[in-house]
């Protein structure tokens, strides 16, 4: 008898009767003999709902009463996937995050799980017990109600899986698998049937949204055997692994894209050695996540930086750096929004050369600019404007044969 964790995405609790879909899954789990823990999100657009109110009170919400907000939604989930468990005569037992044991570091609305007690959880396992667990939330250790970051749940998951040395994570979602590309934006994407944890670690990181970053990263680091799966279709999914087993001498095997990008611009910058450090230590002390950068010299003797942010921070990008304008000593501030990111990825870059030159003749070559760069071993970005990021994204997936791997 194994301990399997199963999670359950929005989408896939989005309605009563979806709930009772997922009772059926779980119940078909419990019926093989496994231990089963699952965890839920919150139903449908209940978290851009709680968001919206907040919205409509104030502008910057505070961080720890959005927490306490949005934590709601879990709660509903859980206690009514209990009830329709029990309606099949399975014993259950519903936990919020903090109830599960799940403890994180003393940040609110981005927090990192630093343990998991999982003393309360075995002892219900043992007892025969369902257990289902509010995702995408925690509880710091002065007992402060924290929340992961949006596909917390994910995390949640994983985690848990690695504290209870589970057999297997399952990942149910509203698609079958990981595709090459979203397949609701690009027609010819195809569910890839495996992926190692490096570039699945790079695709979510880079927007593709079937698995939340942190949760291939704790996949990876305690060699969680993780599936993405269809929580309606009854199909075999993705294979998260430490190396792809199938599809091998594959040179990129996936386009991830995000939008809500800003560019943000610091000009006539104080060229000192300790210039960059301070500025992004100033924006880590605000929570503030930096993704792309670029630096230039000007003529002047001073200099010009470039990054990108998500969209959702450039305000509160803007007022911390005006805050500290005289400690930085920079002359001017410049921002530009619309824009999004369009990433290739794959292991196989890391012995083929030539691919980022073939990237960005593609898009050349389609008249869209590229505005910002990043490479890694496994992956190339652009930033380009938002109004061009699907049609890059097919022109790559394109260029690059994608239609032609995985299954239909």
């Amino acid at each position: 008898m194994g301990i399997i964790v199963q999670k359950f995405g929005g989408t896939s609790v989005g309605s009563t009767e979806r709930i009772v879909n997922v009772a059926e899954r779980v119940k078909e789990e419990t019926d093989k003999g496994n231990h089963v823990v699952v965890v839920v999100s919150a139903m449908g657009k209940t978290t851009d709902q709680l968001v919206n109110m907040a919205k409509e009170i104030t502008t910057i919400p505070s961080k720890r009463e959005m927490d306490m907000l949005l934590s709601t939604g879990e709660q509903v989930t859980i206690s009514l996937l209990s009830m329709a468990l029990q309606e099949k005569g399975i014993q259950t037992v519903s936990y919020t995050g903090w109830q599960a044991g799940i403890i994180t570091e003393p940040v609110h609305g981005n927090a990192r799980i630093i343990k998991i007690n999982t003393e309360a959880l075995e002892e219900q396992l043992k007892a025969g017990k369902v257990i289902i667990v509010a995702g995408f939330q925690g509880i710091t250790e002065n007992g402060e109600i924290t929340t992961l970051g949006r596909g917390g749940s994910d995390t949640t998951a994983v985690a848990l899986a690695a504290a209870l040395k589970a057999d297997k994570c399952d990942i149910y979602t509203d698609v079958t698998g990981v595709f090459t590309t979203d397949p609701r934006y690009v027609k010819k994407a195809r569910k890839l049937l495996s992926v190692s944890y490096d570039e699945m670690l790079e695709l979510a990181n880079l927007g593709a949204g079937v698995l939340h970053p942190r949760a291939v990263e704790f996949a990876k680091n305690y060699q969680v055997r993780l599936e993405v799966r269809s929580s309606m279709e009854r199909v075999n999914g993705t294979i998260i692994e430490g190396e792809a087993t199938l599809e091998q001498n594959l040179v990129v095997r996936g386009v991830a894209f995000e939008d809500e990008i800003t560019k943000v611009t610091v000009l006539g910058l104080q060229n000192s050695l300790t210039s960059l450090s301070t500025i992004f230590t100033t924006l880590a002390q605000n929570q503030i996540n930096v993704d792309i950068i670029i630096q230039s010299t000007t003529e002047a003797g001073t200099a010009n930086l470039s990054f990108s942010i998500h969209t959702d921070d450039w305000l509160e990008t803007l007022n911390v750096l005006e805050d500290h304008k005289e400690k930085l000593g920079y002359e001017q501030l410049d921002a530009e929004n619309k824009l999004a990111k369009v990433s290739i990825v794959g292991s196989g870059m890391i012995s083929n050369p030539g691919v980022a030159a073939k990237m960005f003749e593609v898009l050349a070559a389609n008249n869209i600019a590229v505005k910002m760069v990043s490479t890694s071993e496994i992956k190339v970005s652009a930033v380009v404007e938002e109004r061009y990021m699907q049609k890059a994204v097919e022109v790559l997936h394109d260029a690059f044969e994608l239609d032609a791997l995985g299954v239909h």
